[in-house]
């Protein structure tokens, strides 16, 4: 059994690069595997190894200066659910590529899982808003929420221009662990919206302290598991197979490596289309061969498909 950890830190590193450098060599004497992305605003990291590697790394951290604060999200895996360990230093540990700084500490009112599940349970007045992509609440969401449909957090700001929301309104926001609701509710705030609160820890935290009560489907996360449960009184998909219709929330790279599409597909839906998500895909030149017993084995590291944008989470 391994431990599979997520955090972040706005805490500020005068020097990003020989950070990154300590911190590689660091996590590769303890045989980590993951991604951490540090910039000058922080660090923003996703890590699994055994427990006792796990433990000797979080003490680390909180032991550099600026970092003792540091929260993790834990959750158990059968295996390590990455290829590496990579470090690399990014211009923001979240991309939302504003022009202005964004300050977290200027940031919503953090809800701890009780206090959100309370306000969901007692309240009927507020906007309620998904700061993910639109593959993470494709397969699952809070009932009732706003699911913007963007494919980058940068493409949040637009997002928010266009949704005609009361500025009146009170606004409750979440996401996978808590960093994009820390720079999404800095732009609400200072475009007008005063109520504006956040899901603290996010769904991976409400999910282990509230059950994940008032959560429909899976949530998405950015490893070789891609969902893991939320609430285990609900786990039937809310999604459905691209290809078979049938429900379904496992996700695969489409096999035509010109396409890479990330789609929704059952097993059967993959072995009809050979792992494409179209006819088009399915005769291209360029497309994987298919393993029907092994169907949705090529498409594990599907994020290597993609650009740094896309990897970046939380």
């Amino acid at each position: 059994m391994y431990n599979v950890i997520l955090y972040y830190n706005f805490s500020t590193i005068h020097d990003p690069r020989a950070f990154c450098t300590a911190h590689r060599e660091f996590c590769q004497s303890l045989n980590l595997k993951g991604r951490i992305y540090i910039a000058a605003e922080g660090i923003n990291g996703t890590l699994a190894g055994k427990n006792e590697d796990i433990d000797a790394y979080k003490s680390h951290l909180v032991a550099i200066p600026g970092f003792e604060q540091t929260e993790f999200k834990e959750d158990a895996s059968d295996s390590i659910p990455f290829a590496k360990m990579i470090v690399k230093v990014r211009q923001e540990i979240v991309a939302l590529r504003m022009d202005e700084h964004l300050d977290p500490a200027e940031g919503g009112r953090h809800l701890q899982p009780s206090e959100w599940r309370r306000v969901m349970e007692t309240e009927k007045d507020y906007v309620l808003i998904d700061v993910r992509n639109n593959y993470e609440s494709r397969i699952g969401h809070f009932e009732g929420a706003l699911c913007p449909d963007v494919e980058n957090f940068y493409d949040f700001p637009k997002w928010l221009e266009e949704a005609q929301i009361g500025r009146d309104k009170k606004v409750l926001m979440y996401c996978t662990g808590g960093i994009r609701c820390e720079k999404f509710s800095v732009l609400m705030k200072k475009k007008g919206w005063d109520d504006v609160n956040q899901l603290h820890g996010g769904i991976l935290n409400y999910a282990r302290e509230e059950g994940g009560v008032y959560f429909k489907g899976k949530c998405f996360v950015f490893d070789d598991r891609l969902v893991v449960p939320v609430n285990p009184g609900d786990e039937e998909p809310i999604s459905h197979c691209e290809i078979t219709g049938v429900p379904c929330d496992t996700y695969i790279n489409c096999a035509n490596m010109e396409c890479n599409k990330l789609f929704i597909c059952t097993e059967e839906g993959a072995e009809i289309m050979e792992g494409a998500c179209s006819e088009s895909c399915k005769n291209s030149p360029f497309k994987r061969p298919f393993d029907a017993e092994n169907a949705f084995a090529p498409f594990r590291k599907w994020y290597n498909y993609f650009g740094t944008d896309f990897k970046q989470r939380g």
